[in-house]
């Protein structure tokens, strides 16, 4: 187990979620699997939806450092897809549980928040004004959840044909045309 309590208690929400299909998430729950105290547990974390903010917090981190080590903003858009596709299971358990309405705000919120950070640093939008960008921005986060939230096994096939026509979206528009 980790060292690090927050991550052993993040880990432990995802185990009762994917491995043990929990639908009730509790913190008495979370404690038992990890073996620590509810005083722990409130040590760390306010509540559950805490927890959650939390661990969407630590993936936005990590999706913005490997960001920074990329130029490809194409690449960057394939490399999001695959963390995507990835964590899908365990948004979707998460999604099932008491806690679901909560989980659907977060990931809303902190995709959107993550699209216009990476926006941002390409300066993406640097014609538009800042109403313009943010309507834009929010127009591809909530298209691209979309996608996400139906996504199929003939989609995984075509990744790279979706990335790269989601990426010609929203950096040149495609025209009707073409």
């Amino acid at each position: 187990m980790p060292i690090n309590t927050k991550e052993q208690i993040a880990e432990a929400a995802m185990t009762l979620l994917m491995d043990k299909n929990v639908k009730k998430l509790t913190v008495k729950n979370i404690v038992e699997e990890c073996g620590i105290t509810r005083q722990a547990f409130y040590y760390h974390f306010e509540d559950i939806p805490h927890l959650f903010r939390w661990i969407f917090e630590k993936s936005e981190e990590h999706i913005l450092a490997q960001e920074r080590e990329s130029s490809d903003p194409e690449e960057e858009l394939r490399r999001f897809f695959l963390m995507a596709i990835h964590t899908m299971p365990y948004v979707k358990k998460g999604l099932e549980s008491n806690y679901g309405n909560e989980l659907e705000a977060l990931f809303s919120h902190y995709f959107c928040q993550l699209f216009e950070q990476l926006a941002e640093k390409k300066d993406m939008y640097k014609n538009c004004t800042r109403l313009e960008a943010g309507l834009i921005l929010r127009y591809h986060s909530y298209a691209i959840i979309g996608l996400l939230q139906n996504w199929t096994d003939t989609d995984t096939k075509n990744l790279e044909q979706i990335v790269h026509l989601v990426y010609l979206l929203i950096s040149e528009g495609i025209s009707p045309s073409s």
